[in-house]
């Protein structure tokens, strides 16, 4: 049998099912940071193959669907920014969101073709950009005090995570915009438009790229 025509092994299964994740509603952000600590505890070999990814654009509008959140037949969302974990041990890439309608872990083109669709039928305003961060490095370099779900008077917009806050020792307690931007001359990763997040990770089955 030729080489092409063997079957690759399983994907290795990096996390847990959905329900037994550390989850908390609205802090996209501190889930993932979560799901690859998790990774680095029960398969560290496998860390250097999960990529960070924040959804957002300058406008801070990002249509996302098959959303939980969704309230129309469509689950469409318009985020500010949305935060999800990608897993690409070979050409297969497979995406993990809580916060999806989709399987956990769903296959790469599934999920962007379900959740992203196409920027053709949306404006300018509503492209969505994507600033994809090492696993690794989103693990030592993310900080969060959650000032960003705190009304003027204090209360919480959202309830915090039971979890202690995210902190990684270098002075910077609040960090978060600059993974939200995408602004290609701040921050860390890189920032690829919806075409170039697609060419980067889905790679055609057989194929030499």
């Amino acid at each position: 049998m030729a080489s092409s025509e063997l079957k690759k092994a399983p994907l290795v299964a990096v996390l847990p099912a959905a329900a037994v994740c550390p989850y908390s509603s609205c802090y996209c952000e501190e889930n993932v940071w979560q799901m690859c600590n998790l990774v680095r505890q029960q398969h560290p070999s496998e860390l250097s193959r999960c990529h960070v990814v924040f959804v957002s654009n300058e406008s801070r509008m990002v249509p996302l669907w098959r959303q939980k959140a969704g309230r129309e037949e469509d689950k469409l969302v318009f985020w500010d920014y949305h935060v999800i974990l990608l897993y690409q041990p070979d050409e297969r890439c497979v995406v993990y969101d809580l916060d999806s309608q989709l399987p956990f872990p769903t296959y790469f083109h599934k999920y962007v073709t379900e959740t992203f669709r196409t920027d053709q039928i949306l404006k300018p305003t509503y492209f969505r950009y994507f600033r994809v961060v090492p696993a690794t490095v989103y693990l030592q370099t993310f900080s969060s005090d959650r000032s960003h779900m705190r009304k003027q008077d204090g209360s919480w917009t959202k309830p915090p995570p039971s979890w202690p806050l995210i902190q990684n020792g270098d002075g910077d307690k609040m960090n978060l915009d600059s993974f939200i931007s995408m602004d290609t001359r701040k921050g860390c990763g890189e920032v690829f438009s919806l075409t170039e997040f697609v060419k980067k990770f889905f790679k055609v089955p057989g194929s030499a790229n």
